[in-house]
């Protein structure tokens, strides 16, 4: 009898609740302050910049199970349940013993799973009232992501997209319009914090926290406007648990259980999507998966970062969180993972890695090619650069079990296809890609400059 390969969920068995792990946490995140009163941040000054539901969602510590709005649930369904894929080919390709899942979240109508809390937020912001949203994007896809959802609820949307994935990636540019976002290479003229930073640097490529100072700003001036965020924030993780619940289901359904579930990293949204809803076993009920997050050699603050308050954006416009930050004026390289170019993690991962629940994995840029050219041969897939630091993590740990020959259950997250980042892949294959390097040195003189809050 032929194996099954994929394994799919019934309409009625997609969740109806998404899953805050805040609630079971021993040691819960510190607080997110006012930058300006250095205060734990209240409700009222969260909804000065999103809007109440997301802001009541963020600030939640003791409720596990927050329900998903039906109307949200019912778009969910177009393209929901997302498959779980037993990665055959990949496995016959590394001549390994483990079993190799991935939970295929390039199948939403934009490519990617950003759609989970894109729909969510905008959703959430038109029984608001709102009708302005504005965002920040790296790569793009939540851009895509955004610009589709605002259109689905009726509102309009400015996107500042960051200048070197902007001219890197003009397709996903052209998606966010053609669903009728307004596109801004960030940074810009159209703002204060964009005019400092290039008064001081002309050839300023952008970063994502330029970026959310931008939008942050933009916001902040447009009347009925709100602030709508892709990754990092509490909120966000929340809306993505959709992706583990699922997986969970269905493993169950293939008869087996995770010893290592990954995610690629760049402020912990789609990790903590798949991550999550498993890690809350090991917190309750004692099962020792591993969790694992793959971030960019070139970016690496949950193995390299300090643990400090800081800056969600460049500006010091956003709420001070908790984090592993390499510093808010961090300038990345010009990776083509743009989406993993940010310098902080979020603040829910940030407290489990200081509890030893996961831990962070920096991948080399031409690792990340290699691992993606080999699923997309032997899987049929050609995979987003961001997901393919996730694919050459999985690829590691399947070699480690072949060489203890050990069997070995990996789980991880397609966070999205590279059908729009062939570009990449073009300089890949011409051998014009190169790894990154960055000293210590940099980094240090990154994080002095950082206020020492935490003691």
């Amino acid at each position: 009898m032929e194996k099954q390969k994929r394994f799919f969920l019934q309409e009625n068995e997609i969740p109806k609740a998404w899953y805050n792990i805040v609630a079971d946490m021993k040691n819960k995140p510190l607080p997110m302050l006012n930058p300006k009163t250095k205060q734990p941040i209240t409700l009222d000054e969260m909804c000065v910049l999103f809007n109440k539901a997301c802001s009541e969602q963020e600030l939640n510590t003791t409720d596990a199970w927050i329900e998903i709005p039906e109307e949200v649930r019912n778009l969910y369904k177009n393209y929901r349940s997302t498959p779980l894929v037993r990665a055959y080919g990949l496995e016959k390709a590394l001549d390994t013993p483990a079993h190799i899942y991935f939970k295929n979240e390039s199948v939403s109508p934009i490519g990617s799973h950003k759609l989970n809390s894109a729909l969510a937020q905008a959703y959430y912001c038109k029984q608001e009232g709102v009708t302005n949203i504005t965002t920040e994007t790296g790569a793009g896809q939540w851009g895509a992501a955004l610009s589709y959802a605002a259109k689905a609820f009726g509102l309009e949307l400015a996107v500042f997209m960051v200048k070197v994935s902007y001219h890197q990636k003009p397709y996903r540019r052209s998606i966010m319009q053609t669903f009728g976002a307004q596109v801004i290479a960030s940074p810009s003229m159209s703002t204060r914090a964009g005019k400092d930073i290039l008064t001081n640097n002309p050839n300023y490529q952008g970063s994502l926290g330029t970026a959310i100072s931008e939008a942050v700003e933009l916001a902040m001036q447009t009347p009925n406007c709100k602030y709508v965020l892709g990754s990092v924030l509490n909120h966000v993780s929340l809306h993505q648990t959709v992706i583990g619940l699922e997986a969970e289901k269905q493993m169950e359904m293939a008869g087996e259980y995770p010893d290592v579930v990954i995610g690629c990293f760049g402020g912990g949204s789609n990790f903590g999507g798949i991550s999550f809803p498993f890690m809350r076993h090991n917190i309750l009920d004692g099962k020792t998966t591993e969790f694992l997050a793959a971030e960019p050699a070139s970016c690496p603050k949950l193995t390299r970062g300090i643990f400090q308050y800081d800056y969600g954006d460049e500006a010091g416009y956003t709420p001070m969180m908790p984090m592993f930050t390499l510093g808010h004026n961090f300038a990345p390289a010009h990776i083509h993972a743009g989406g993993l170019r940010y310098h902080g993690a979020g603040t829910i991962v940030s407290q489990l890695i200081k509890d030893g629940l996961m831990r962070g994995v920096d991948i080399p840029q031409i690792e990340t090619f290699e691992a993606a050219t080999l699923f997309a041969r032997s899987e049929g897939i050609i995979p987003a650069p961001e997901s393919s630091h996730a694919i050459a993590t999985a690829i590691r740990e399947a070699k480690k079990a072949k060489e203890e020959g050990k069997e070995k259950v990996i789980l991880f997250n397609l966070s999205g296809h590279g059908l729009i980042d062939m570009t990449a892949y073009d300089q890949f294959i011409s051998g014009d890609l190169t790894n990154y390097s960055l000293p210590d040195e940099v980094i240090q003189s990154n994080v002095d400059q950082l206020e020492k809050i935490i003691k």
